[in-house]
């Protein structure tokens, strides 16, 4: 590999890494909101980083496609995309979550989490789609 295709390479893994460190944190206050402050289930906390993730990675995928609206290069795409966005959601979260409880004996409850972060995370991301699409459509002021 050339000087030029390391340096790629190397910016590549730092816009991910620090993109991850980013979203990571912002994963660990949303949890610490959630459960500290406001009082609710961990259930809470992980299905909302991976619905917001969600819209996040669509809305930002498509502001970022070949039409869009912005021109960002490989490595900004992967500082949200594979960085930020992998950091913040959690699907191993969502799954532990699942199987405490299971274990614990309430399949109805997990049934319905499991089902719900799957549909909202999906819902969400459409939404994200729709909003930066038509974002895309307006007119430019320059």
């Amino acid at each position: 590999m050339s000087g030029n295709g390391r340096q790629t390479a190397l910016r590549l893994y730092l816009a991910v890494g620090c993109g991850a460190a980013i979203g990571s944190l912002t994963r660990f206050l949303s949890g610490y909101v959630i459960v500290s402050l406001l009082g609710l289930s961990a259930l809470y906390a992980t299905a909302f980083v991976n619905i917001v993730g969600s819209w996040v990675i669509m809305f930002f995928a498509t502001l970022t496609r070949p039409d869009g609206r912005l021109m960002v290069g490989p490595a900004g795409r992967q500082f949200v995309t594979g960085g930020f966005c992998g950091g913040l959601t959690t699907f191993s979260a969502m799954s532990l979550d699942t199987f405490i409880l299971l274990f614990e004996g309430d399949l109805g409850l997990a049934a319905i989490y499991l089902v719900s972060v799957v549909v909202l995370s999906l819902i969400s991301a459409w939404l994200g789609y729709l909003m930066a699409a038509r974002f895309n459509r307006l007119p430019t002021t320059r």
